[in-house]
């Protein structure tokens, strides 16, 4: 657990040059300087130590509960740390204060503390029955006791998104992968509880299970199609339980892969224009960007529309880093923001590679009035086999 004195040199670091105030989708909400990284990083220092001039008119800054909602009003993105000049792990540092708020007596947010409540009992946040884990699976789809990977479906796909779950099994399927799931042993990454603060359960509960299932299985290699569990897989686990043993694929490197083997083939045109969403997780946390995009372009008719706010300038959907759960009309309209873009750029259809990114991609259409639907590659390339 980090005390304030130890990211004290991050805090001293801060140019407060403003460069992460136009891409922070929050601030792009809220207005306030309260809001933006360097407002919130100027606070803390003052916390962390007073000025003279702050002693002299004995002024004391402390902790309130303005404050704390708005670093807890963070979506996780990364585009702060993208746009710093002084190379910030902003993404991290935002995680590190949240735990040393939860560790002070203020937060997480209510939505959030719940959350952690049906992970730890359910092993999923969604409240729903550990037993009913692998109902998504087709029943047409046949799993193999030795399989090439394990699907990881992540909690949202397995209980929010199942047709997506479904479609990513259907495709493994014709392209004669051999493969298999974790199903009621498979626990929630635990990518909830990390993005508020709320790091202990997962480093000395979640994580450990989920890899301990697949070394007791001896399987040797994985792929989820939650950009969320990827980037805690790839990221996060080995800080919390050293490197794990199996070989973790994102499903659009892997989609990308069986291509290139002549393993799947695409029989069907696609034709329409389509807008690619970089998710955050995948893409500034975890530096995916071609794989998807590869697929994309794999499929006959499709046609890749091309735009400046992708790739490490994409904007956030706003679903990320618990910001849904506990700002929900603020994510919504971070999201309309972003499909807005999309229907400027022409595309008849949002393409992306996260069941968050897809729900609120989507919500945010319906608040805009915009007749436009989010898909993931997983579900265009399904058609398109």
């Amino acid at each position: 657990m980090k005390k304030i004195n130890e990211i004290e040199k991050d805090l001293y670091a801060c140019l407060q040059c403003g460069y992460c105030r136009s891409t922070c989708p929050v601030y792009g909400q809220i207005g306030w300087e309260s809001a933006t990284p360097r407002g919130k990083v100027f606070y803390l220092k003052q916390m962390a130590a007073k000025s003279p001039v702050d002693r002299m008119l004995g002024r004391d800054t402390k902790i309130n509960d303005r404050f704390v909602e708005r670093v807890f009003q963070c979506t996780s993105c990364a585009a702060c740390e993208h746009n710093c000049h002084v190379e910030i792990d902003f993404a991290h540092l935002w995680e590190d204060v949240k735990e040393w708020l939860i560790d002070q007596g203020y937060g997480p947010m209510e939505a959030h503390k719940k959350i952690k409540e049906r992970v730890m009992e359910k092993r999923n946040p969604y409240d729903e029955p550990k037993a009913k884990r692998a109902a998504w699976l087709p029943p047409e789809t046949k799993v193999s006791d030795d399989p090439e990977v394990v699907f990881f479906t992540g909690c949202t796909e397995a209980y929010r998104m199942q047709p997506l779950a479904a479609a990513t099994a259907k495709l493994l399927d014709k392209a004669g992968v051999r493969f298999n799931i974790l199903g009621e042993e498979e626990w929630c990454c635990g990518s909830p509880l990390l993005r508020t603060g709320q790091r202990a359960s997962v480093r000395d509960d979640l994580a450990p299970h989920n890899v301990r299932e697949m070394d007791r299985r001896g399987w040797k290699a994985m792929v989820t199609a939650c950009a969320g569990c990827y980037n805690t897989m790839k990221n996060d686990y080995p800080k919390l339980t050293g490197k794990p043993s199996f070989k973790l694929h994102h499903i659009s490197e892997y989609l990308e892969k069986l291509i290139k083997e002549g393993k799947l083939k695409f029989t069907n045109e696609y034709k329409k224009k389509v807008f690619y969403h970089d998710p955050c997780h995948l893409g500034r946390h975890a530096k995916v960007y071609d794989a998807p995009r590869a697929v994309l372009k794999a499929i006959p008719g499709l046609q890749l529309i091309e735009t400046p706010y992708e790739r490490e300038d994409s904007q956030c959907c706003g679903a990320g880093g618990g910001f849904k759960s506990a700002f929900n009309d603020m994510a919504e309209s971070v999201a309309s923001e972003r499909v807005k873009q999309a229907v400027a750029a022409g595309a008849e259809v949002i393409a992306t590679s996260c069941p968050f990114c897809q729900v609120n991609l989507n919500a945010g259409a319906k608040k805009a009035g915009l007749d436009i639907m989010t898909m993931d590659i997983v579900q265009i390339a399904l058609q398109a086999a």
